[in-house]
């Protein structure tokens, strides 16, 4: 861990058999921020550059959209507010520039792991400049899904409870049913462009969830025979489309909403090859080479002894699935849900283990370069790799302590800012009128420890980039123990 970082294993034990709490990283700067500990297991050179971005959730003392460098410290950390959660935390394109997305709300049935909430865009300054809503109305988008297109829309996922017959599975004739929505909506008017539904397109024996016994939705919740979790326009402007309780990817016509072909389950329309079949799976990505990538979890139940990252090849003339390759955890990972496998620009693969807080990226070969764990319990739905860069709007943080003589130690750090290259400490007995002290000192992770000899009254300090340019001064304090958190 780097300097001016601290862990703390926040343990809580109140009483008897209480959970313990994950361990949080807290700083002297920023005492209002405590993200979860990300722990770098394996970090070689091969490595894509770029930072790792996350959204731990669930049991995190504090949850929301994190990104972590390649020694795993923190770079921005937003916390949102309770009970709310942020998933699907990424960077994309929006209007020709780079920003980062999310949804965010609460998770409003555990047990099936849907969400009612709505999705946020936010400029290179951390400023939201655009809020998304479901065409259900106002927090009604779930969490699987926000996908902007380059014409300005989103693809993202709803669930509407509707009434519904399980006849066909043995079930009653009157029962609720959760009906998984994909929907295209304009990111600026709101106006959905596409809606389409799974009750009436596809049949409820499909599924493999039961409806008694483990696996069934318990009393008082609807049968979840699909479970949308990701939609990916392709190229011809139909969408590809993956439910997780039919263990199926589907191909649908934009104009229609009709299936064109099914890819796994009870009804796929291609013979599945050696180590093709995979179960529950999320994020179905078409690539650029016509192949399929998805998280193959395999669980929950269980059918697979591990979770994969596959990619599959179709052969549309002879309706046949190849399996191109499967990247396995060395930690043989068994995920019961989420995951994501994200393909980098250099063909490396990036997979987020869903529910187990993981992210690991394989090179061309197969072969581990990157793997990082963070705290049990706070699991990220997906988990991506993307450059970035940053200047907030707010000012550095300081906080300050007295040392021995006229050395005094200052706690530096800038949530989100990406160019800091170093730290120059500023004194003077008046708080308006500072001057430098000392060389500038490399900014080290989150959080920097920057010493300063002087016996001034205030002290600040000046973020600078690789060149020395200026580009932020924090707040000047009081030097006997102050605190800014600009």
């Amino acid at each position: 861990m780097r300097a001016g970082a601290a862990l703390v294993a926040v343990m809580a034990l109140a009483g008897c058999g209480t959970k313990p709490q994950p361990a949080t990283m807290t700083f002297k700067s920023r005492p209002d921020l405590t993200p979860p500990v990300v722990t770098v297991v394996k970090h070689t050179d091969g490595a894509t550059s770029g930072y790792i971005f996350i959204a731990p959730k669930r049991d995190a003392p504090q949850r929301g959209p994190e990104i972590v460098d390649a020694e795993g410290q923190p770079v921005w950390f937003d916390p949102v507010a309770g009970p709310d959660q942020a998933a699907d935390f990424r960077v994309q394109t929006y209007e020709g520039k780079p920003v980062l997305t999310w949804w965010e709300g609460p998770v409003a049935s555990p047990i099936l792991g849907t969400g009612f909430g709505h999705y946020v865009i936010v400029d290179g300054s951390y400023k939201q400049i655009a809020r998304v809503e479901a065409g259900l109305g106002k927090d009604s988008g779930d969490l699987h899904e926000f996908r902007l297109t380059s014409r300005g829309t989103a693809l993202i996922t709803v669930y509407k409870q509707v009434p519904g017959s399980l006849a066909s599975i043995g079930g009653p004739k009157k029962a609720q049913i959760a009906d998984s929505i994909v929907q295209e909506v304009d990111v600026k008017t709101g106006k959905v462009l596409f809606d389409w539904h799974s009750v009436g397109h596809v049949a409820i024996d499909e599924s493999y969830v039961p409806l008694t016994g483990p696996g069934s939705p318990p009393p008082g919740n609807p049968y979840d025979y699909f479970h949308v979790n990701s939609v990916e326009e392709e190229p011809d402007g139909n969408f590809l489309v993956s439910a997780r309780n039919t263990s199926t990817i589907y191909e649908l016509d934009r104009k229609t909403g009709d299936v064109l072909w099914r890819l796994g389950g009870k009804k796929s329309s291609f013979k599945m090859g050696p180590g093709t079949t995979f179960w529950w799976q999320h994020d179905a990505r078409r690539q650029a080479d016509g192949t399929i990538t998805l998280f193959d979890n395999g669980a929950a139940p269980p059918r697979e002894k591990q979770s994969r990252g596959i990619r599959l090849r179709l052969d549309m003339s002879r309706k046949t699935a190849t399996l191109v390759r499967a990247d396995l955890s060395p930690a043989r990972v068994l995920a019961g849900s989420q995951g994501d496998v994200q393909v980098l620009e250099n063909g490396d693969r990036l997979v987020g283990w869903g529910a187990i807080p993981r992210v690991t990226e394989f090179d061309g070969e197969g072969e581990v370069v990157f793997d990082a764990t963070f705290s049990e319990g706070d699991d990220s739905y997906r988990a991506y790799r993307f450059p970035w860069s940053a200047t907030p709007t707010g000012r550095p943080a300081i906080a300050t302590a007295k040392g021995r003589g006229g050395l005094k130690t200052i706690y530096a750090s800038w949530n989100g800012a990406t160019g800091v290259a170093s730290w120059q400490a500023l004194a003077g007995d008046d708080r308006n009128r500072l001057e430098s002290v000392g060389d500038p000192q490399a900014a080290t992770g989150f959080e920097t420890i920057v010493r300063a000899d002087t016996n001034d009254d205030f002290i600040a300090v000046q973020a600078l980039d690789v060149a020395g340019k200026v580009i932020g001064t924090s707040a000047a304090v009081p030097i006997s123990g102050g605190l800014s958190t600009g």
